[in-house]
């Protein structure tokens, strides 16, 4: 299985375009590498990819593959507008579970819209129940309970966010997709777990906008606790960083403290082979 960071920024990318904050100022300058919106795909033969999340940027992420379906973590925006760029397929794959898919259609309107353009064959994510996306590659989603507001007033608690756990039945890689987690799940051991890393700390924006409002755990919690055993990852890959997060600079503290516990930073175009 070969999985490849699409994009390893959270919603805005980095530099993020309106912020003028020390991490896009340096990344303007060299000192970081731009990135583009969370996404990530899998395949068992760099030719047929499946999509995992469906970010702004997607036209410029998956030029020339092609994609057989698109799973999605959440409803939220930076994850699934991408969707609207992928209309002019005939028809378009979609995993998604039942709590996202009414938050599409009943909340920011984007699924309807979408099925205007083309068709979209929902098939709906059960927790429990693998999914074969093809012959000897599968996965399995898993909730990710959240308090965090539902910006679209619409009522559903299961289900909003997930992850997802992907395994080549072939080579018995697996790898663990997580980029929103309010809180650090038991999520068993795995080659590779590609980890939310929005926030380095809960503060980051501001003393009453914390990371945890916003759905994420920050970095400085999320380090001890990945040394339990029970949570053991052989790689573990911060995605979905915030333009905010000084680990996106190739010279900072808290760059230095992720490396020296062993975890690594994702750029764009990144792939693993589990």
């Amino acid at each position: 299985m070969f999985a490849r960071v699409l994009g390893s920024a959270a919603g805005g990318g980095s530099p993020q375009w309106n912020c003028h904050c020390a991490v896009c100022g340096s990344v303007r300058a060299g000192a970081g590498h731009p990135r583009t919106q969370s996404s990530m795909a899998v395949s068992l033969d760099r030719r047929e990819w499946f999509l995992f999340n469906a970010s702004p940027d997607v036209h410029r992420q998956i030029d020339g593959l092609t994609v057989n379906a698109v799973l999605l973590t959440d409803a939220e925006l930076d994850h699934t507008l991408g969707l609207l760029i992928l209309r002019e397929g005939r028809e378009l794959v979609l995993y998604a579970t039942p709590a996202i898919v009414t938050t599409l259609r009943d909340g920011s309107g984007l699924l309807p819209l979408l099925e205007r353009y083309c068709t979209v064959d929902w098939r709906p994510v059960d927790f429990g129940v693998a999914i074969e996306l093809t012959p000897g590659l599968t996965c399995e989603a898993f909730d990710v309970p959240t308090t965090k507001k539902d910006r679209f007033g619409v009522t559903v608690s299961d289900g909003r966010v997930v992850g997802y756990r992907i395994t080549d039945q072939h080579t018995g890689g697996t790898l663990v997709y997580l980029p929103g987690a309010q809180e650090l799940p038991d999520i068993g051991p795995c080659d590779c777990l590609m980890l939310d890393g929005s926030f380095f700390r809960d503060d980051e924006l501001s003393a009453t906008r914390t990371a945890r409002d916003m759905g994420h755990i920050p970095i400085e919690d999320s380090l001890p606790r990945l040394g339990d055993q029970k949570r053991h990852a052989r790689r573990t890959i911060f995605v979905h960083i915030n333009n905010t997060n000084p680990i996106l600079l190739d010279d900072t503290p808290e760059r230095r403290v992720v490396e020296a516990n062993g975890m690594e930073v994702a750029m764009d175009g990144l792939e693993v082979q589990l």
